[in-house]
């Protein structure tokens, strides 16, 4: 009875190991479940431009950009312009719309809070740009004011106005080791502004914060 006692005592120990343990595993951003309804978005100009995440068997599935008057949508898979399957909620993407021009997409994968940002033209004979490394304001430790776009080379931190085309930069001084897929290993917070940057960030296993005035005012297109 002693040995079957201790038996069950060790395999409880061993059960609340391995339960502490996955309680480490960083939390989902958002439910990853199931896609069911497109999402959509619509722009303010009089020609009423759209961006549509459309989901096939509970996944984001196809991106479709158009407006009144364009004669057709235009259209690509998500897996052809990112390469695999992404999670996403509407909770968590947004779109910033330059009249009929453009429209910027950013969205946050829920499983790993990785930041996208795909620039769509409305005009096919431009091609779709894609980034991996965004710093969305959509992950609530990272403040952006509402027209900016920030992301990372791992030596540096960017930011771009997506309406005027101006932008800044500024250096970590070194390359940091940083995985997309669990960006808060390594920048924990952001707060980017017109005129500023700053930046904790984990750089030689030390946290640091950086900052530097900028000027994203200079030129209106």
């Amino acid at each position: 009875m002693r040995y079957v006692l201790i038996l069950v005592i060790v395999l409880l120990g061993m059960t609340f190991t391995q339960c502490g343990g996955s309680a480490k595993t960083s939390p989902l951003l958002c439910d990853t479940t199931c896609l069911k309804d497109s999402i959509r978005f619509a722009g303010d100009h009089s020609t009423r431009p759209t961006v549509i995440i459309a989901p096939n068997q509970c996944q984001a599935d196809t991106l479709l950009w158009s407006y009144e008057g364009m004669g057709v949508n235009r259209k690509i898979g998500l897996r052809t312009i990112i390469g695999h399957a992404v999670p996403i909620q509407a909770s968590h993407a947004r779109c910033l719309f330059d009249d009929n021009k453009k429209a910027w997409l950013l969205f946050n994968d829920c499983a790993t809070g990785r930041g996208y940002q795909v620039k769509l033209s409305y005009d096919k004979r431009e091609s779709i740009s894609v980034r991996s490394s965004g710093i969305n304001s959509i992950d609530p430790k990272f403040n952006i004011d509402p027209e900016l776009m920030a992301y990372t080379d791992r030596g540096n931190i960017y930011v771009e106005h997506m309406k005027k085309g101006t932008n800044a930069m500024m250096t970590f001084r070194e390359q940091v080791p940083i995985d997309y897929d669990r960006i808060h290993d390594h920048i924990d917070s952001v707060r980017i502004t017109s005129t500023k940057i700053w930046v904790r960030i984990k750089i030689q296993e030390q946290w640091k914060e950086l900052e530097k005035e900028i000027d994203l005012e200079t030129i209106d297109k």
